[in-house]
């Protein structure tokens, strides 16, 4: 009986829960989010778990995430409204979080509204010459090498014309795991690609990559490894709870 008043509980936590997070996506092919506490320790304001899994999450932004898995121990919460079904913590929980982007979900985010509002009107110095460029048809492949390839027409208003960029590089984690960069920038044999569009190209794809974009509300991702492979992009992270949204 108490083990069956234990699932009750947990269970109409874990529908709230999930209620909770699916008002801040448009879409999602699965969503589960797992409570682990014994009644008496919800009366204490204990969480021993709270775990989440996700599959094909769009967010509002119309940001795409194949995977998103989330792993939160040790939480403090309020016992009052955990006893109406709600988790209300009481402080930031820290834990663990995996992340997994397809190729074209990556192309998705680059040429959604969202993000290609970032890459209008950019400013790029060009020889002592300020130029406004618009980054526009941003292509990108994720490859066995564990590389990353883009490629973007670029529109100089200045001149009215159009110049196309190609590259590859490698995804460093900076500042701690809360920026990504591109490194050991490649371009094809024979073909030179101006430098100050190129690194204007890299430092938006940086914007893009670090999942600053992607992160449900209430929750921060702090980088700690990234893996490229073909078609792929799995993100290893430390995840920091303040809140599930209501």
């Amino acid at each position: 009986m108490i083990q069956q008043e234990r699932n009750l509980g947990e269970q109409a936590i874990d529908k709230v829960a999930e209620i909770a997070l699916a008002s801040q996506l448009d879409e999602s092919e699965s969503l589960s989010v797992t409570v682990q506490s014994e009644p008496i320790q919800l009366a204490q304001g204990e969480v021993n778990a709270v775990t989440i899994e996700g599959q094909g999450l769009v967010m509002k932004q119309d940001l795409r995430m194949e995977e998103l898995q989330v792993h939160v121990k040790d939480i403090s919460v309020n016992p009052l409204s955990a006893m109406f079904g709600k988790i209300e913590l009481n402080g930031p929980a820290l834990g663990t979080a995996r992340a997994v982007l397809k190729e074209s979900d990556i192309n998705r985010a680059f040429n959604s509204e969202y993000i290609g509002d970032k890459l209008r009107e950019l400013k790029v110095d060009r020889a002592g010459k300020l130029l406004t460029v618009d980054i526009k048809s941003v292509g990108c492949k994720l490859l066995p090498s564990g590389r990353i390839a883009l490629e973007a027409e670029v529109f100089v208003r200045e001149t009215g014309s159009t110049e196309k960029i190609y590259f590859t590089a490698k995804l460093q984690v900076d500042a701690g795991g809360w920026a990504v960069s591109l490194e050991d920038v490649e371009y094809p044999e024979n073909q030179e690609f101006s430098p100050e569009l190129t690194a204007a190209l890299a430092q938006k794809a940086s914007e893009v990559l670090n999942l600053r974009n992607f992160e449900l509300e209430g929750m921060s991702l702090r980088i700690q490894q990234l893996n490229v492979e073909s078609g792929l992009l799995t993100v290893q992270a430390e995840a920091k709870v303040e809140q599930f949204s209501t």
